[in-house]
């Protein structure tokens, strides 16, 4: 069977990133951007940062900075109104999985019309989106460089997941410097999502040896590198391998898809308003227990690079490896901490079986399997 590969058309990572894209940016003859980041890195300064590097290409910008945890169709019309009063004719997407959804909603629409709901699924949109560049500020989601983007309706309490083509970054930049200043919790989230990710894409129905290779060094990056960089968060050389591992599992997942983790924790997020790394983290190790009978073998070889590649690991199956690579970052046990509710399971599982992510998982589940999974989450022992 054929395969196809999706990713932007250049990307730069590594020290200096940052001052190489501007060298990228300038020759696109573009004019203005609109900035779209959150609230937080616009009060740091750094939004401005980026808006001062343009100007010394003569590029013009604004900013949008009200792209909030698990961006919702509220925050892309918001955006959207924003950029027609800028007038600006690209977006920059600072920040991490966020920011950078909420812009490739903005951009889509732009050039398609309608609104961002009619883009919920598989390729919806006919054209190409406004000219996007991504700068990452985390390790994790790798939203920079998919053609992945949720949001989350209000109205109905769902995270839409849109998978489209048109919705991949023109340009992604990783840039290690600007991830240094992450806190712990969001180190160790944004660190378990690129690990989701790869596992996912590794057991999925539709690999191939290109989205393995890069599942597999993902990885292994992340058993090495991740404690490292949630305990030092200073740590040169752990947050540039953590830049590559969420890359590389970036790579794996924009082509291999997902599977239940995400089906599932996207439906914890629009409910709730949870982060989508904590999420995935806690029914990890669930989903994959649920996926052995069928993918036994690809699992048992991610445990033993688990255990090869970080020594607190070494001999324990998948799904304990996976498991305390999680409390040693320090991520919430159970689902209930978070305050999920049993009694919401039934409405979960329905959204979950109709998430796109799931229809790669390497088994089909029902509605009480679902159920199931959620409720081993919701309080393990």
């Amino acid at each position: 069977m054929a395969t196809q590969f999706f990713m932007p058309v250049q990307n730069i990572l590594g020290e200096n990133a940052l001052a190489e894209a501007m060298d990228v940016i300038s020759a696109l003859g573009l004019k203005k951007a609109l900035i779209v980041t959150d609230g937080g890195l616009s009060k740091m300064g750094v939004a401005d940062k980026i808006g001062g590097l343009l100007k010394e290409k003569n590029i013009d910008y604004a900013v949008f900075d009200k792209a909030q945890p698990n961006p919702t169709v509220t925050n892309v019309n918001d955006g959207l109104a924003a950029l027609k009063e800028a007038g600006a004719d690209f977006i920059v997407s600072l920040g991490g999985g966020s920011s950078h959804d909420c812009a490739k909603a903005v951009a889509i629409v732009t050039t398609n019309g309608g609104k961002i709901e009619d883009y919920e699924g598989l390729d919806k949109s006919k054209k190409p989106q406004l000219p996007l560049i991504a700068i990452n500020t985390t390790a994790g989601t790798a939203s920079e460089m998919t053609r992945f983007a949720v949001i989350t309706d209000e109205a109905r309490h769902v995270k839409m997941a849109i998978v489209d083509k048109n919705v991949t970054p023109l340009l992604s930049v990783n840039d290690p410097s600007l991830m240094e200043g992450m806190p712990a919790p969001l180190t160790a989230a944004t660190g378990m999502d690129a690990l989701t990710h790869a596992v996912e894409a590794y057991v999925s129905t539709i690999a191939s040896p290109i989205t393995d290779a890069c599942a597999l060094k993902a990885i292994e990056l992340i058993a090495g590198y991740l404690p490292t960089a949630v305990h030092e968060p200073k740590n040169k050389e752990a947050r540039e391998k953590m830049a590559y591992a969420q890359f590389l599992a970036g790579m794996a997942f924009n082509n291999a898809s997902l599977g239940y983790v995400h089906a599932m924790a996207h439906q914890l997020g629009g409910f709730y308003d949870l982060p989508h790394g904590v999420c995935n983290a806690l029914l990890l190790p669930h989903v994959e227990r649920f996926n052995q009978q069928a993918a036994k073998e690809r699992l048992d070889e991610i445990g033993a690079i688990l255990g090869k590649y970080n020594s607190d690991l070494k001999g324990l199956d998948v799904i304990d490896a996976i498991t305390k690579l999680a409390r040693i970052v320090g991520i919430p046990k159970s689902l209930k901490e978070l305050g999920v509710k049993q009694e919401d399971f039934g409405v979960l599982a329905d959204n979950a079986l109709k998430d796109v992510c799931g229809f790669t998982n390497p088994i089909q589940a029902n509605k009480e399997q679902i159920i199931g999974i959620y409720e081993a989450a919701f309080d393990p022992a």
